[in-house]
């Protein structure tokens, strides 16, 4: 009897470790869940200004949070107010020349034109008198024929003065022509638009929040030169954060539009559903894959966006979210 109890350990130890290794390798060459890997990603602001300068003020920090319309930052730029004295100077200019057309002659010379045609009447009348006169005259055969047409010339001559006289006196009544008033009030506009436009660009100096968001970086700092357009300041509005995923189309068919699905975000060791709101292909560049020799075709490469079903607390821009096919967590 005694000689079989170490027989039997044996046959134990030999099972257990035939048992041992067959679950060993079931666990070696059984096929491995699918997993996907994605980013997280958020709707970013560019806070730029439309004017160049230097930088005078910011007045916000990294990782602060601000609200739409807050101060951001203000550029200060002596060109733009030198331009915007330029364009007031000059609707100055036109307003005082559009009030003087619209007012007309001053009274000063209104009534120094009606003096010469008055005195240009008075002429007109004398030469009229000596005219009838000298032909009076000339009838009777005291005068020459030269002495009457000489009389004749002064007449016409001095009616032509009086009727030039009258039409100056007229013009100084009427004033301007309708189309210089109309000019001159269309140049009072133009100047005026000039003021507007370089009053819009100065309120571009102060530059604000574009939406509500948290400041993810700051890329120029105070008394460094900002070119037109470019970003000072980037806001990430994480309220609007989604999951970015690049998968192939052969896996697309596993996320349609609207599919809800589980994945699991290892910065914050926990889970999270996700809704699909947005598929499309992604650019020809580096997205083709080549399947295998049995397929015969290659796969494009397709983004597809999924938006947290609620709030996820602490979530960043960039935080790896790893999904599996079953939806389970991935184990460590």
């Amino acid at each position: 009897m005694k000689k079989f109890i170490p027989l039997a350990i044996l046959g134990i130890l030999i099972i257990t470790i035939g048992v041992w290794l067959t679950k060993s390798f079931q666990k070696a060459y059984q096929p491995q869940p699918q997993i996907l890997q994605g980013q997280i990603a958020a709707r970013e602001y560019n806070v730029s200004s439309k004017i160049a300068g230097r930088i005078a003020e910011i007045y916000v920090q990294k990782g602060q949070l601000v609200k739409k319309g807050e101060l951001i930052y203000m550029i200060y730029s002596p060109e733009l107010e030198a331009k915007l004295q330029q364009a007031q100077a000059g609707y100055e200019a036109a307003k005082a020349l559009n009030e003087e057309t619209q007012k007309g002659a001053r009274e000063q010379q209104i009534i120094s034109a009606k003096d010469m045609w008055l005195s240009a009447k008075t002429m007109r009348d004398l030469a009229e008198k000596t005219y009838t006169r000298v032909e009076s005259l000339y009838k009777s055969g005291v005068v020459s024929l030269q002495k009457r047409d000489e009389a004749y010339a002064n007449f016409e001559g001095a009616k032509l003065r009086e009727s030039t006289a009258y039409q100056q006196y007229k013009l100084a009544l009427e004033g301007a022509s309708k189309e210089t008033k109309r000019a001159v009030e269309e140049k009072e506009r133009a100047a005026a638009g000039t003021v507007a436009e370089v009053e819009a660009y100065a309120k571009d100096s102060q530059v604000l929040a574009p939406a509500d968001g948290e400041v993810s970086n700051i890329l120029l700092h105070e008394g460094e030169l900002a070119p037109s357009g470019f970003p000072v300041v980037l806001l990430a509005d994480m309220s609007e954060a989604y999951l970015r995923l690049n998968i192939t189309e052969d896996e697309l068919k596993n996320y349609p539009k609207d599919k809800v699905f589980q994945a699991y975000i290892p910065a914050l060791d926990q889970m999270a559903s996700f809704k699909v709101t947005f598929v499309s292909v992604m650019g020809d560049f580096a997205t083709w894959k080549s399947t295998t020799s049995n397929k015969g075709y290659d796969v494009r490469t397709f983004e597809v966006n999924a938006k947290p079903i609620t709030p996820i607390p602490n979530l960043r821009i960039g935080m790896s979210v790893i999904i599996q096919k079953d939806g389970s967590k991935p184990k460590a």
